[in-house]
């Protein structure tokens, strides 16, 4: 069997604001929309990954924790960190945390989106994953 992410869902205070960050941030395209309001929506990522927006119930204060148990973040593959958080920064995105080096090799650098959902950049070496030919 074969599996691979199709989606990944985020519920928001203001979905319909948060879909616009991630096309105007992200370059996201619109996929599907219900047209009620608030939406909910699915959005496609540069690479494939959708994600689904929608009107949360209740907003926790403790979503940008990432020690907390659940799903914490999503990781962003680029070709290059340093270019990618130049692109970002034009768009108004905030990096708090300095670069570090990422479990397995290479290096992140953590930042919210309009919600203060954690997101990734993950910069990896020539030879990922490990025993790539």
């Amino acid at each position: 069997m074969n599996f691979s992410i199709e989606h990944i869902a985020v519920p928001a205070a203001h979905p319909a604001a948060l879909k616009d960050w991630y096309v105007r941030v992200l370059g996201a395209r619109p996929v599907w929309d219900n047209g009620q309001s608030p939406p909910t929506c699915l959005i496609a990522l540069p690479g494939g990954v959708m994600l689904e927006i929608y009107a949360a119930e209740t907003v926790l204060a403790e979503r940008g924790n990432n020690k907390l148990a659940g799903w914490r973040h999503v990781a962003l593959h680029v070709d290059s960190m340093n270019a990618a958080k130049v692109e970002l920064s034009k768009h108004g995105v905030k990096f708090d945390e300095e670069t570090r080096p990422a479990a397995g090799g290479g290096k992140v650098l953590f930042f919210e989106d309009a919600e203060g959902n954690l997101l990734h950049l993950v910069e990896r070496p020539a030879n990922w994953p490990p025993g790539k030919a």
